[in-house]
């Protein structure tokens, strides 16, 4: 199976702050690796690093062997990023939304065509995707975003929260569809702060506090190890809470 990212002690700060002190994982093609931890243990920045928004202080990223540091603009062509707190353009309908993105993606007409196709088909909005952007619902967004954030088929998607605030049956179908683009051979990095949607999609876990990875390995393993019912209690033994 094809290592798709490597993490080597990497390093963040921000001046006197260490946020991020050493980290280090592997993830896989068709892997869902879950980063988890309290809010400011390090992990949206840790994505964000990843995804080459923020610069890092040490260590090193790659990508299909590819350097963050020195290639960043190809690894831009290889990954997406959807942040927490995503949207669209309010005044345009998901269509054209989509559209957009596609030629932002490329300018090939034909895999413009091919995004846009898989782009609607992961929305699973139909004949909504015709109406505006803005009376969509949360969860219609949230759809939308994950589309637009997946619809190149990068070799790594980086999702932040994907179900974050949606109903059950939001979250379910979000979580139905990160699992068939694993399946389908995409690697996904998610950060979640619901220890039970992590348990459910992801093969493998770190969890983070602190800046720190404190543990790594499958949910059961991790369970195991610490003889624990599920995750989150993992995490409280780990974290001494």
């Amino acid at each position: 199976m094809q290592k798709i990212l490597e993490v080597k002690n990497l390093k963040k700060n921000y001046g006197n702050l260490e946020a991020v002190k050493g980290v280090s994982f592997d993830i896989f093609e068709n892997e869902i690796f879950g980063l988890v931890g309290p809010n400011g243990a390090g992990k949206s920045t840790v994505l964000k690093i990843i995804a080459t928004i923020l610069s890092m202080n040490g260590g090193q990223v790659l990508l299909c062997g590819e350097d963050l540091q020195k290639n960043s603009d190809k690894i831009r062509r290889m990954i997406s990023y959807l942040p927490e707190e995503a949207g669209a353009y309010k005044n345009l309908t998901g269509l054209d939304y989509l559209n957009f993105m596609a030629a932002i993606y490329t300018d090939d007409r034909k895999k413009q065509k091919e995004f846009l196709e898989f782009g609607k088909e992961i929305s699973n909005l139909g004949s909504r995707l015709k109406d505006k952007a803005k009376t969509y619902s949360k969860g219609m967004t949230r759809k939308l975003m994950l589309a637009r954030a997946v619809m190149s088929r990068p070799k790594l998607a980086i999702l932040d929260e994907p179900t974050s605030g949606l109903d059950v049956i939001n979250g379910f179908e979000i979580r139905k569809i990160i699992k068939r683009l694993a399946d389908e051979g995409m690697a996904v990095l998610l950060s979640s702060h619901n220890m039970l949607e992590v348990e459910f999609l992801s093969e493998k876990v770190a969890m983070i506090d602190k800046g720190e990875i404190k543990a790594e390995g499958s949910p059961l393993e991790l369970k195991n190890r610490y003889n624990s019912q599920n995750l989150e209690e993992v995490f409280i033994k780990i974290a001494n809470y």
